[in-house]
């Protein structure tokens, strides 16, 4: 089929790196994969962080634009058949899929879109009616933690829902192992405000509960909270952390190596990319048993999954795997094992094609 890709939140041409511009690549490339004609049919950003009267009113001129834009254009070049939007929500909707397949008689897809009926307050309640939109007129809602599929299920009864594990390319890992070094501690996280500063502010917490340990830790990341995040810290001795500051994408795989443990709590984490990334290069994760965390962290398998909040046993799990180290081995190869096998590019592909197979016009 000729898909149409769109992200409202971060189209993935976006200069700027983050989860969301990895997962809409990593999504057209398994669409690719499987046998699709994929193109990103507008760059229109719809994210809100504030729910400015001002900022909505402009985005929806823009949508208008855009969407005269791409009926004036599809009929003299190559009609998609599938309209397909990743990550549609509240703060940033899908204002052009709706109207353009009503139009042109397009099927849709939606991937990890998320409703709150806590949300439908004040000019929220006007973009959640917008995901309704997007997810009734749906031919399928594609789901990639349970959480998000139990909120659709319980908002839209009606709706058709199907499943797609998380997933990464780990064939840049297939020559790349961590090294048996127990005693480092990696991380890669964005310095921003919220879930991010909150992980930093309590795994800072806990390595002060374990600081008797002979571990160090290597952080890969930066961003506008960047001193905060040094502050916190700021107790420890300096000879302990290592701060690469921000890597290129294809960089990351290789600094993995020679670690031992991915140590990240994960406050409010949807799944987090870097979680498999770490666990493709064969680390072990601490994290917290919190949002979509479970969805690719096995807990006793691969890692350990902790009470979220709970800096005491965030810690404690910390040092049960830094002191030992045939758990730590054990889970590290299961932890490999299950990237490649559970949430690779090739699985996601042969998800989709399936999936796809089974929509009609």
């Amino acid at each position: 089929m000729r898909i149409a890709f769109y992200a409202p939140l971060k189209s993935p041409d976006h200069d700027v790196p983050s989860g969301d511009r990895q997962m809409a690549r990593l999504l057209i490339r398994a669409l690719t994969m499987a046998g699709h004609e994929v193109g990103v049919a507008s760059q229109l950003r719809s994210y809100m962080g504030d729910g400015a009267a001002e900022r909505w009113a402009a985005i929806k001129d823009e949508a208008e634009r855009e969407i005269k834009r791409l009926s004036g254009e599809w009929p003299h070049g190559a009609m998609p058949d599938l309209w397909f939007c990743y990550h549609p929500y509240y703060k940033a909707p899908d204002l052009l899929g709706p109207v353009l397949a009503l139009r042109h008689g397009l099927m849709q897809v939606t991937a990890e879109a998320s409703y709150s009926f806590r949300r439908n307050q004040g000019i929220w309640r006007e973009t959640q009616e917008l995901v309704a939109l997007s997810v009734d007129g749906a031919d399928t809602n594609i789901c990639i933690t349970r959480r998000d599929r139990d909120g659709l299920a319980a908002a839209f009864p009606q709706a058709k829902l199907s499943n797609l594990a998380p997933f990464i390319d780990t064939q840049v890992y297939a020559g790349i192992h961590a090294a048996d070094n127990d005693q480092r501690l990696v991380v890669v996280a964005m310095m921003r405000k919220g879930d991010k500063l909150d992980s930093y502010t309590m795994l800072a917490a806990a390595l002060r509960e374990i600081s008797d340990l002979p571990w160090t830790l290597s952080v890969i990341g930066d961003g506008p909270m960047h001193g905060d995040v040094r502050a916190l810290f700021a107790h420890l001795a300096p000879r302990r952390i290592e701060w690469l500051g921000a890597l290129a994408p294809e960089d990351v795989p290789g600094a993995f190596r020679g670690g031992g443990i991915y140590a990240w709590p994960g406050c409010g984490e949807a799944y987090g990319l870097a979680y498999m990334e770490a666990q493709a290069a064969g680390l072990p994760v601490v994290a917290q048993m919190t949002a979509g965390v479970p969805e690719v962290v096995s807990h006793g398998v691969a890692g350990l999954l902790t009470a979220p909040g709970d800096v005491q046993a965030y810690a404690a799990a910390l040092r049960h795997l830094l002191v030992h180290s045939a758990d730590r081995q054990r889970m590290a190869a299961a932890a490999r094992r299950r990237a490649f096998e559970l949430h690779s590019l090739p699985a996601a592909a042969q998800s989709l094609k399936h999936l796809l197979q089974g929509l009609t016009k």
